[in-house]
């Protein structure tokens, strides 16, 4: 649970700093997604 919340908050830190355009939240967006759904995967 706590690698969830970490990944979680890479994400929302990442998506707050990285992003310049609508199009890169939706990269950054789907990138964090991703990375939520893999440890949701290995935690089963």
């Amino acid at each position: 649970m706590k690698r969830l919340i970490a990944l979680i908050s890479l994400a929302a830190f990442t998506l707050l700093t990285a992003c310049n355009t609508v199009h890169g939240v939706g990269k950054d967006i789907e990138k964090g997604g991703e990375k939520v759904q893999d440890a949701a995967e290995e935690a089963k």
